[in-house]
């Protein structure tokens, strides 16, 4: 299964024109299944891609007590990855001094800011995260539905003023697919450390693609044609720097 994954992730790069000779990736590691499958995938791509570029893991520590980094470290030292641990206070920002009712907007857009701090300053040019196809639906979904957009994140986005690119190797990937793989592989996967986990906007976009799926069982290749064929920027193959 990861050999199908790679696969998928190496066209996805190539469609969007991901990763250029000489990158140094940084690659968002939260602990999850998703970005240490990622980072697994772009570990062995390295190996044989034709473009060469090196890779650093960066994980943003909330400042919850029960977020464990541990095995996060040896993992990436037996990987030979350069590894960073950035203590925030994002928990405390979140739920004790603004005491977000709907925090994931805000604990997204810290921890994304702080990501690209440090991907600058460790001389990263490229940011990976692990967002799968699920998170390219819910996202869409959430847009159409409780904003009334059409809209969803693009697989390359560019921050002109820092000149670094995030991008999403991962969303050709159904998340199914890794969540079987880090079981099989006994990925060190981090378990549920935030309160907000099950009663999100986006874990009931989940539960409404799987209700939705039982009478359109297409429903999910729907939606991502959709998405494919639309005008939303960035899901224009093949796009450069100056485009984004």
């Amino acid at each position: 299964m990861l050999q199908e994954v790679i696969g998928k992730a190496k066209r996805a790069i190539e469609d969007f024109n991901m990763i250029d000779d000489g990158n140094k990736i940084a690659v968002g590691l939260s602990g999850g299944k998703d970005s240490i499958t990622l980072l697994y995938s772009l570990y062995y791509l390295q190996k044989f891609y034709h473009k060469k570029f090196t890779l650093m893991a960066i994980t943003i520590h909330p400042g919850s007590e029960t977020f464990k980094t541990d095995e996060l470290e040896t993992m990436c030292k037996e990987l030979g990855i350069e590894y960073l641990i950035y203590n925030s206070n994002i928990a405390d920002v979140v739920f004790n001094i603004r005491k977000e009712k709907n925090p994931c907007s805000l604990c997204a857009n810290m921890r994304r800011g702080m990501l690209n701090s440090l991907a600058v300053e460790h001389n990263c040019n490229k940011i990976a995260l692990g967002h799968h196809a699920d998170d390219v639906m819910e996202t869409f979904l959430m847009s159409l539905l409780l904003n009334g957009k059409i809209h969803t994140f693009s697989p390359v986005t560019y921050l002109s003023r820092s000149d670094v690119k995030t991008i999403r190797p991962f969303i050709y990937v159904d998340e199914k697919v890794i969540r079987g793989i880090a079981r099989e592989k006994n990925y060190p996967v981090m378990g549920k450390c935030c309160p907000a986990d099950g009663f999100t906007k986006r874990d009931y976009m989940t539960n409404l693609i799987k209700t939705l799926q039982k009478d359109i069982p297409r429903v999910r290749s729907h939606i991502i044609g959709a998405i494919q064929r639309s005008s939303i920027q960035g899901w224009n193959k093949n796009v450069t720097k100056e485009d984004i």
